[in-house]
């Protein structure tokens, strides 16, 4: 079995660049035609679609990697926001439940949570 969510956003071009330019996504089809309903992304065995057809944004979905401090430099160095006001959106926090974590929202509410294992 796999699961692979499904992000509702506002608008498929930018959010595609935001996934695609900050956070290393690839089209898993890059020569399918650009559609609004929906393109699907890869990003090592991480996948997820964004779509711009009925939805409703404020989906979580858990990314594990190896070393979020790195990712964190790395993305906060192409441009990710990280004024929310969660502390957890600022920088990597080691949590009680021995994960150490970030969270990254898209423009529409969509949140990744970047997690390793302490």
């Amino acid at each position: 079995m796999k699961i692979i969510p499904l992000f509702w956003v506002s608008n498929i071009r930018d959010a595609l660049a935001f996934y695609t330019k900050v956070l290393d996504f690839e089209l898993k089809y890059p020569e399918a035609p650009l559609e609004d309903w929906g393109v699907e992304l890869v990003n090592g065995d991480a996948e997820l679609q964004l779509s711009s057809t009925d939805g409703t944004p404020g989906i979580t979905v858990n990314v594990y990697v190896d070393d979020v401090d790195r990712l964190f430099a790395l993305y906060k160095k192409r441009g990710l926001d990280t004024s929310n006001s969660s502390g957890v959106h600022h920088s990597p926090i080691s949590q009680t439940w021995e994960r150490r974590e970030y969270y990254v929202e898209d423009a529409d509410g969509n949140t990744l949570r970047f997690s390793a294992p302490l």
